[in-house]
């Protein structure tokens, strides 16, 4: 049998350096001569499995350090870039996209941050227009999500997985003395020695739809009575982010190389991050996740947790050597608009536009509190397991301040023999799988019923004598 052979010279070229190599130094410590990683380098030579071997051993990283994620991502991406209208006659083939991704990783990049300006300055002009025929309307033009976009992509290159936040958080345990029966008083009594700051919870009338606030003069924070057990933990340990890990999450920002608001949304996502490793310390949770087989509410009462933190902190494992369960995450409004979400384990998320209807995520609506379980099959063939829930409520607030949201967390089929929701169901049975596609705007499947927009490859094929279930008709190509 022929040895398995992949072309990942840019990602060995990548970790060498970040080792701070070069090809000579890097060459001796492999065993193999300068030249001949220059050439693996330059894909001119294949990364064989024995090769990935000893360079695991040379240097002890994780061989799925090497996984192909990066590639499917930028391949799901520039498929969407390629559908646009801008391209009509010029469509490359998958096979041309997928070599684009795999050779070429920088320029595949370079051309997804060209075609998000060209649609940022797209959306201005249609916003200039359409305030040309409505002279009440005022203000500045903005690119709606963009800065919201850009903090997505750098925790998605990421693998939203952050050392240097997980050390800080075990440090903070071992510094402040932490017993997970009772972070609550652990952290404020950090907060009191530390940093001279007090902790008050305050009365919905007075904090009405903020959940946290830090008045600097008065050195206190205040905490919203609204808030359950789980979230004053959780705002507590964010606000020690931002005061007692300042120069670390500035040196995280400062190589994100991301400007201005995007700069402020990474912040506020770093401190939440660190939030989420106080509550949930790395080993002891991933322990616990496989040990429990990944049931959310057990993780959610052993570690005193809600359900949205459990289920972001799981898609967080991504530990070189002590990995989770690869899985994707997803946050929705009952409207379909996306507020957080975190491709994982070969899943990819639409970058332009909504999720599919047929997506079991927006079911959770209609039985709030309850898991859902679904096996989708992708356009391509792969089939992934996904976990749908809606968010609990916070209670206190009215009704009007409370947020509707649904969270879906899902991975691999593969992987679904992990997961104790996956218990009796025969996952190898094609027939079980939905079909359903990344966004209406790039799905091949022409027969879907609940298509809410025709692809763009696809020419619309208009006959107003013939009315058929699925809303659009499309031409021959």
């Amino acid at each position: 049998m022929a040895e398995k052979k992949a072309l990942l010279g840019h990602k060995v070229r990548r970790f060498r350096q970040d080792q701070g190599l070069n090809q000579t130094e890097m060459a001796e410590q492999m065993g193999i001569s300068p030249s001949y990683l220059n050439l693996i380098e330059h894909n001119q030579r294949p990364v064989t499995v024995p090769l990935l071997f000893r360079l695991s051993q040379a240097f002890e990283v994780d061989l799925r350090d090497f996984a192909e994620d990066e590639e499917a991502r930028l391949a799901a991406g520039l498929k969407e870039v390629f559908s646009d209208p801008l391209f009509e006659g010029q469509n490359p083939g998958q096979h041309e996209i997928r070599e684009l991704a795999a050779a070429s990783p920088a320029a595949a990049q370079a051309v997804l941050t060209l075609y998000d300006a060209y649609r940022g300055l797209w959306e201005d002009a249609q916003a200039i227009a359409h305030r040309m025929t409505d002279r009440d309307k005022a203000g500045p033009l903005e690119t709606p999500g963009s800065p919201v976009e850009d903090v997505r992509e750098f925790q998605q290159a990421r693998s939203n997985h952050f050392p240097e936040l997980e050390s800080a958080a075990e440090m903070l345990w071992e510094d402040a003395g932490l017993d997970g029966d009772d972070l609550m008083r652990g952290l404020t009594a950090h907060l009191a020695d530390m940093h001279s700051i007090s902790v008050k919870i305050m009365p919905v009338d007075v904090m009405t739809d903020t959940m946290r606030r830090y008045d600097h003069h008065r050195r206190r924070i205040m905490l919203s009575e609204t808030l359950p057990p789980s979230g004053r933990v959780f705002q507590l340990a964010a606000q020690i982010a931002l005061m007692g890990q300042r120069e670390l999450l500035d040196g995280i920002v400062a190589k994100s190389e991301l400007q201005g608001d995007a700069q402020r949304l990474l912040r506020v996502g770093l401190a939440s991050y660190f939030a989420g490793a106080v509550m949930m310390p790395y080993e002891r949770f991933l322990t616990a996740a496989r040990a429990q087989r990944y049931d959310l509410d057990l993780l959610q009462h052993r570690f005193g947790a809600s359900f949205e933190q459990v289920c972001h902190r799981l898609s967080t494992l991504q530990r070189s050597g002590a990995r989770g369960v690869p899985f994707f995450f997803i946050r929705v409004d009952n409207a379909g608009n996306v507020s957080k979400r975190l491709s994982g384990g070969g899943f990819n998320f639409a970058r332009f536009g909504g999720t599919c209807p047929r997506w079991i995520v927006h079911d959770a609506f209609r039985l709030p509190g309850v898991i859902h379980t679904q096996v989708a099959e992708m356009p391509d063939g792969t089939s992934f397991f996904t976990i749908a829930r809606t968010v609990d409520p916070l209670g206190g607030w009215r009704r009007e301040h409370q947020p509707n949201f649904a969270i879906a967390l899902g991975c691999e089929i593969k992987e679904a023999r992990h997961l104790v929701y996956a218990d009796g169901l025969n996952l190898k049975n094609g027939e079980l799988a939905t079909p359903i596609g990344v966004s209406c705007r790039v799905c091949e499947r022409l027969d879907c019923s609940q298509r809410a927009h025709p692809p763009l490859n696809h020419r619309l094929r208009i006959d107003e004598n013939v009315r058929r279930v699925t809303p659009f008709t499309f031409a021959p190509s």
